[in-house]
């Protein structure tokens, strides 16, 4: 913001004891306006006294907005932050956490990292450091992916060469006997094979892990995409849903897949469409785009951009908790009879693709959302 801040908004440098406090010079004031981080003071009232351009941007709201509106306008009267502040000010000192979610009405973080440190003067006034630390945690949760990914790849390879070939052997033994055998004991063989066949079965199904051949990419339109599947999912498993979509038109193209992007959505809707109600069951689809969002390319020196997002959040139950760490590893399934595949292969080719996939899941709500490069986001972003 380009307009002028009045003498008395000018935050103070808390120096030293017995040092007299400064009002912070325009050099200084013009650093902390170009700080990426959200800076917001509160008086003792925990009404805003003065922000940077950072909390405006992350509070959505310009600074005329913000001044002297008690903080809980823009962040949640429940929200553990409150705790923070009182802390800061019964211990006069500063406190802090690593990650807290923070949501208002313009307002939704779910891993914030939050610093409270008491201001020498005014009496009881403080000073608020917000950091979205959103990307750390996607990144962390990208590795988990990779980890999974490769995990699932050995397991896949060493299925296919060390029980394919004697799962073979027992089928053509038990068809042998079939002929030596009486019609009763012949369930039995029928038996044996039929089992072969349901493990060959999902060792075929792993061995899509063990292709590390690169897929073509070229610039996909998302939207297309999405239709596409939604079209699917409304012909059949989907038909009794109620899809709403919230597209932002003007996107750029992903760089990708087509085939394996539409792979990865038919996965997403379709476990969102087990997980809604039989009847009110709404699946909401965004896209948006997230700016300033990159990433280093393996072994080289520049970055690629991110940036697209989109999201498939269904109405449903929500995800065990004791599933959530371990939800895109395979074999990992809450559905009875799931072979816990379906997510380890989206995070696989969200992987491949270069892209971030995350969770984020309560009762009544849960959230899927892909980070894909944009097509012209190779290079420095």
């Amino acid at each position: 913001m380009n307009s002028a801040v009045p003498a008395s908004a000018i935050p103070k440098l808390a120096l030293a004891p017995g040092t007299r406090n400064l009002p912070l010079m325009p050099d200084a004031l013009t650093l902390l306006e170009a700080l990426p981080l959200a800076i917001i003071a509160l008086d003792a009232g925990n009404r805003v006294s003065s922000v940077n351009a950072a909390a405006e941007a992350l509070l959505g709201l310009s600074r005329a907005q913000l001044i002297s509106k008690p903080l809980n306008d823009h962040i949640a009267g429940d929200s553990p932050i409150f705790t923070l502040i009182e802390a800061a000010r019964a211990g006069a000192s500063a406190v802090g956490e690593a990650d807290m979610s923070l949501s208002g009405p313009r307002l939704t973080i779910e891993h914030a990292a939050v610093d409270v440190a008491m201001l020498s003067q005014p009496v009881g006034h403080v000073a608020l450091l917000l950091q979205d630390r959103g990307l750390e945690w996607r990144l962390a949760q990208q590795a988990v992916s990779r980890d999974a990914a490769r995990s699932a790849k050995a397991i896949a390879a060493m299925l296919a060469h060390e029980v394919k070939n004697p799962l073979s052997g027992i089928r053509g033994a038990a068809q042998l006997l079939e002929s030596k055998i009486s019609p009763s004991d012949r369930q039995l063989t029928q038996l044996i094979c039929e089992e072969t066949d349901r493990i060959v079965g999902m060792v075929n199904g792993l061995e899509v892990f063990t292709d590390s051949r690169p897929a073509p990419m070229q610039p996909v339109n998302i939207h297309e995409v999405l239709e596409h599947v939604r079209r699917l999912a409304q012909a059949g498993f989907g038909r009794s849903v109620a899809f709403r979509e919230e597209y932002d038109p003007s996107l750029p193209p992903v760089l990708g897949n087509r085939d394996q992007l539409i792979q990865v959505f038919l996965n997403l809707f379709k476990n969102a469409a087990e997980a809604v109600p039989e009847t009110g069951g709404v699946i909401v689809l965004n896209t948006r785009y997230r700016p300033g969002l990159s990433v280093s390319e393996p072994g080289t020196a520049s970055r690629r951009r991110l940036g697209l997002v989109i999201t498939v959040q269904d109405n449903g139950s929500g995800v065990p908790d004791a599933l959530k760490a371990q939800l895109f590893e395979p074999f990992v399934s809450g559905k009875a009879g799931g072979k816990g595949l379906g997510l380890a292969l989206v995070a696989k080719i969200v992987t491949d693709h270069g892209g971030l996939i995350d969770c984020d899941s309560q009762p009544g709500r849960t959230t899927f959302s892909v980070i894909l490069p944009i097509a012209d986001g190779r290079g420095d972003a």
